[in-house]
């Protein structure tokens, strides 16, 4: 239990300042994971990104999870997930219950400027990082390049998997030695069950009650959703139809991008929305539900997957999905994170000196925070 207690305060701290979208989730959990707790190796930490980029629903939570479950099992992979998602779950529901006004005005709005600006310091720490790490010869980095190239001239959920399929081939054909011992991982059958029993009886769900409906809705959205945060908007429209007024749709979609923590717990706020007499019901299922398959399907595939990567061949897969991670990250740095964030060149200012002290002088993430929001506040007064 104690490292239970540990995994949840260590997401809960991350879940109050992860800005930036799940690019920068994976940038947070490497520094902290990988680098300065050492809960797992470069390999191990490589392994579960490529894992998250095959399986539906939001990847970076899906990295948050299974890192929670190594650490300490099943308990652990659930307090991470709280921990994680109980900050935006928070503020997407009273946003959903009590804000009329623009969220991003004012001191707020300049806070979250900030830390905006502190998301394009850590994407572009990680991806120079991660860069020397993934991309060591030649097959590697030209994988990198086009795979920035790609997803910057078409920018799309199909175009993201079609470019990770061949890069996963590529390097299933090139294969790559590994110096790994044999896992006894196995693959588990009763999460997939579980995941597959609630998928088919999604239909019987909806008209059982609103409740019920409203779960098997984001349970769907869940299971089908490859892409991450920004490729769920036109998903959830389209299964959601005219349940939900077009404006407040748009309203709670642009609050998940300004807040931390996975921008899936947009869901939360459709979920309060959906259900006026209960509000926080509809938002706890809906959040459940757009969550719930990811998870089972981590369950079942985590330990097989370790396995697996044992093996020259697949590991050679996975050190190609983990070169097109790079250029994905290169491509994120620019589309949303960089745009979205830099405006001026006092911001771009703010990045270089940001840059410098997190990646040169190592200086700890929290302190940064701190002052990023600090600055971020104090621009609005200039």
């Amino acid at each position: 239990m104690k490292n239970v207690w540990e995994v949840l305060w260590r997401f809960i701290s991350f879940g109050c300042v992860s800005f930036g979208g799940p690019i920068a989730h994976i940038a947070y959990f490497h520094k902290a994971f990988v680098e300065k707790l050492q809960w797992l190796d470069e390999a191990a930490f490589a392994r579960l990104i490529a894992l998250s980029q095959f399986l539906p629903g939001p990847g970076s939570s899906q990295v948050c999870f299974a890192l929670g479950l190594r650490r300490a099992g099943l308990l652990g992979g659930i307090a991470a997930f709280i921990g994680f998602t109980l900050p935006s779950f928070l503020i997407m529901y009273f946003l959903s219950v009590y804000a009329t006004g623009d969220s991003e005005e004012g001191i707020f709005g300049g806070i979250v400027h900030g830390l905006k600006l502190l998301a394009v310091v850590v994407v572009a720490s990680a991806t120079l990082g991660l860069g020397k790490k993934f991309c060591q010869d030649k097959l590697s980095t030209g994988l990198a390049v086009l795979t920035a190239a790609v997803l910057l001239i078409y920018p799309s959920v199909w175009s993201q998997m079609g470019i990770l399929l061949f890069a996963a081939l590529i390097g299933l054909a090139r294969g790559k030695e590994v110096d790994l011992e044999p896992s006894e991982g196995k693959f588990s059958l009763f999460p997939l069950i579980v995941f597959a029993v609630i998928l088919f009886a999604v239909p019987a769900l909806l008209v059982i009650s609103l409740e019920f409906e409203i779960f098997a809705q984001f349970y769907h959205a869940g299971s089908v959703v490859f892409g991450g945060g920004h490729v769920v908007l036109p998903l959830l429209q389209q299964i959601l139809g005219d349940s939900i007024d077009p404006d407040r749709f748009l309203v709670g979609y642009a609050a998940a991008q300004a807040i931390p923590g996975p921008m899936f717990t947009f869901a939360t706020f459709l979920g309060a929305e959906l259900n006026p007499q209960a509000q926080l019901t509809g938002a706890l299922l809906a959040t459940a539900g757009i969550f719930l398959p990811g998870f089972l399907l981590v369950l079942s595939v985590q330990g097989a997957w370790e396995k697996l990567a044992s093996r020259p061949r697949i590991a050679g897969a996975a050190a190609g999905i983990n070169a097109a991670v790079v250029g994905l990250l290169i491509a994120a740095f620019y589309q949303p994170v960089f745009i979205s964030a830099v405006h001026d060149t006092l911001d771009m200012a703010l990045v270089v000196i940001g840059f410098y002290l997190i990646y040169t002088l190592k200086v700890p993430i929290v302190y940064l925070v701190v002052g990023f929001a600090v600055t971020g506040s104090l621009l609005t007064l200039i």
